[in-house]
């Protein structure tokens, strides 16, 4: 029996390139997304190749369609085993101009969702044996630029979710691990300019792939041992001394 993933914000971005990356690695994937348009794209895509998808429309900022969406990804495929919290926005917005709403909004979009999530999948990994939670944050959540507040905020509050969740649900055989991206280009790839790359340690700019692949190694079942962790894909660029000269 195929194991059933659910990926938040599957229908674009980091989130889709997660989503393929598990129907490719024969996962029953559940595209939860707002965008209905894209996300549905997806799944026919997904379909079309031999995969096991199906979109379900979530706004992960409203609880009740969080619960929908476990209740009827664990009506479909009998249960969950791997849960990926990618869903997020952000703004560029200063701090004496940020109204409560907004900040209510990303908060409530990018972090909230991650605990209500966890907490409603983990009902049916328990019953399964275990699973593995993967949250997406941000280099953002240790490092700045000006006007970011909530988003970091946001973001370094899923760092500590993390380590936190992993602790009390440690003895259900629940991991939760966390993937900080810094640039992964969700664009055109080839319209980066060679500064883009260059910048980087490892001499270029990342792609959603990558972090892909890190949602799989950390859920494999085999890497068990790595539990409450933040997992850094910058390319290096927060190991990297910055001074204008």
């Amino acid at each position: 029996m195929n194991k059933t993933a659910i990926v938040t914000g599957a229908s674009n971005g980091i989130g889709r390139a997660i989503a393929k990356a598990f129907a490719a690695a024969y996962y029953n994937v559940v595209l939860a997304d707002i965008d209905q348009e894209n996300g549905l794209e997806l799944q026919d895509q997904l379909l079309e190749q031999g995969y096991t998808a199906e979109f379900i429309q979530c706004d992960v900022s409203e609880p009740d369609s969080i619960n929908s969406l476990i209740a009827e990804s664990v009506k479909t495929y009998g249960g969950i085993d791997i849960l990926i919290n990618n869903a997020g926005i952000s703004e560029f917005i200063s701090p004496d101009e940020m109204d409560v709403e907004t900040w209510d909004k990303i908060i409530n979009t990018n972090l909230r969702p991650a605990f209500l999530l966890t907490r409603s999948a983990a009902a049916s990994m328990k019953k399964r044996g275990g699973g593995s939670v993967v949250n997406i944050a941000s280099t953002r959540a240790q490092m700045s630029e000006k006007n970011f507040e909530a988003y970091a905020a946001s973001k370094g509050g899923l760092l500590a979710l993390t380590h936190a969740m992993a602790l009390s649900y440690s003895e259900h055989n629940i991991n939760v691990n966390c993937i900080s991206p810094g640039w992964i280009h969700t664009g055109d790839y080839e319209k980066l300019r060679d500064i883009d790359h260059q910048q980087h340690p490892s001499n270029r700019v990342g792609k959603p792939e990558d972090v892909a692949r890190a949602c799989l190694f950390l859920t494999d079942g085999e890497n068990d041992f790595i539990n409450g962790e933040n997992l850094v894909i910058d390319g290096g660029m927060t190991r990297k001394m910055i001074y204008e000269h």
